[in-house]
């Protein structure tokens, strides 16, 4: 028994074709969750696919109705070795968004795993069915390599609707926090912050979307007979939005900006590079909050966007003033930001620079996450993947996208690490997704690894020891 047996039987799982025989398996069911018609599939994923590799795994499973009415199960999953042993929890999901199956390059589909070269096409390769089966397949690694043993305890959570906000997420953990309770939360989503480094996320920022209108008549009047006595909506709300963000992309609402970023994620983000891959758009110099890096300003900072803006007709424009315009924007920010008080800050705001008649219709949002980079679980993780790999991780304190990361860390109240196994450029949600064939056989061997030291050296009492004095500021 070794972690070298548990790493290379993860190898040979990917070189043998087998890992790529369970995964093409998996793409063929359409769990396409924002489809209402897929109910059957999305439960028969979990029934038919997921439970028996639990079960192989010796995991006691059950299916758990979703308490949102109309949204996919959940799968939860357990097996116990001892009292005494750390504990994780493993999530992921098996959803995935439409296929938009005739946009997809031929001879491509989304239902199948096609592979040119590297790339590993096929909807949910990346997002997330991927992903959880390479964890899956790890742990499968780590009990041939112990003789029918882990070494640790382990819980599975598996949920059918992450594309569609994760309805009754938080609900479960709530009512099933007992039944999860762990130590530490290992999951994989999301990219890499590049395909040939290795990443940690500790948490995500948050993202709240809202809407601004502007109604200021019934219909649209003449430009030639009305133009210079009727205010135009649109000129009006986009003088309304560039009092909210300058020219430059720099938030001018101090309610929506962050605290300063704190030393320890400044640190960890010191050897960090965005951008620069295949397929990844140019940065944009000089845009942005200014005196932040690139990473800082990605994954230390907010970012405020005009998601869509509309008025009249733009596919055909007339010579008449619109009656109204419309702003879809969206806020993501870092943990710290006031971001509950959204409508406040911005009514205050709006109203000071005389924009009184633009209303605010703000939406449901998601919290910002973040475990310290000093955390115990993180300094483990790190050190077992670089073990692994000979390669310098890379650690964001959060992911620049949004995950529902809050319940684990704060319903759950666990430490989170998120091992990613996709990279920035896999065409995730659009036509096209893929996985990375090296990623992949990489992965499989990092998990492999890390598992294996979860068993041998976990940092479970001393992590406990020394988190409850910095949750407050890391994790809220």
């Amino acid at each position: 028994m070794s972690r070298t047996q548990a790493v290379e039987h993860a190898t040979r799982h990917f070189e043998s074709g087998a890992f790529l025989e369970d995964l093409d398996r998996r793409v063929g069911f359409r769990t396409e969750s924002q489809e209402s018609d897929r109910a059957a599939t999305l439960l028969s994923y979990l029934t038919d696919e997921i439970t028996p590799e639990a079960k192989r795994l010796g995991f006691r499973t059950r299916i758990v109705d979703n308490p949102a009415a109309g949204f996919g199960p959940f799968l939860i999953a357990s097996r116990h070795e001892g009292d005494h042993l750390p504990t994780v929890l493993i999530y992921g999901h098996g959803d995935v968004v439409r296929g938009y199956d005739s946009q997809w390059r031929a001879p491509l589909t989304p239902w199948a795993v096609r592979i040119e070269g590297e790339r590993w096409f096929g909807r949910g390769t990346a997002d997330n069915k991927g992903q959880h089966t390479i964890n899956l397949a790890a742990l499968a690694s780590v009990l041939a390599a112990r003789g029918g043993q882990l070494g640790f305890n382990a819980k599975l959570l598996i949920e059918m609707g992450e594309e569609t906000g994760s309805p009754g997420l938080d609900a479960i953990c709530r009512a099933h926090r007992d039944e999860l309770a762990a130590d530490v939360l290992i999951a994989s989503d999301g990219p890499r912050v590049a395909a040939r480094r290795p990443t940690v996320f500790l948490g995500s920022r948050g993202a709240v979307n809202f809407k601004l209108s502007l109604n200021l008549r019934d219909g649209a009047h003449h430009s030639g007979n009305w133009g210079g006595l009727l205010r135009n909506p649109a000129t009006v709300l986009a003088n309304a939005l560039a009092s909210l963000v300058d020219a430059r992309g720099v938030i001018a609402v101090d309610g929506l900006r962050p605290p300063p970023i704190r030393a320890a994620v400044r640190n960890a983000l010191t050897d960090i590079t965005v951008g620069g891959g295949p397929g990844d758009p140019e940065v944009d110099e000089g845009w942005g909050e200014p005196g932040l890096s690139a990473p800082e300003r990605v994954f230390g900072w907010n970012s405020f966007e005009v998601l869509a803006f509309k008025a009249g007709n733009p596919e055909n424009p007339v010579n008449a003033i619109p009656p109204s315009a419309f702003a879809y924007c969206q806020l993501r920010f870092v943990v710290g930001t006031d971001w509950q008080n959204l409508e406040r800050h911005l009514r205050t705001h709006l109203d000071a620079h005389g924009f009184e008649l633009v209303a605010i219709d703000v939406e449901r949002g998601a919290p910002a996450t973040r475990l310290n980079p000093d955390d115990p679980w993180v300094t483990w993780a790190v050190a077992s993947l670089e073990q692994t790999t000979g390669k310098k991780v890379a650690v964001l304190p959060n992911l620049g996208g949004t995950l529902p990361n809050e319940v684990f860390a704060d319903t759950l109240g666990l430490p989170t690490i998120w091992v990613p196994h996709s990279y920035p450029a896999c065409s995730q949600h659009a036509p096209n997704e893929h996985l990375l064939g090296p990623v992949v056989r990489e992965g499989l061997q990092m998990m492999a690894g890390l598992f294996w030291d979860l068993g041998e050296n976990s940092p479970h009492a001393t992590a406990k020891a020394v988190r409850p004095a910095d949750a407050a500021q890391t994790a809220s």
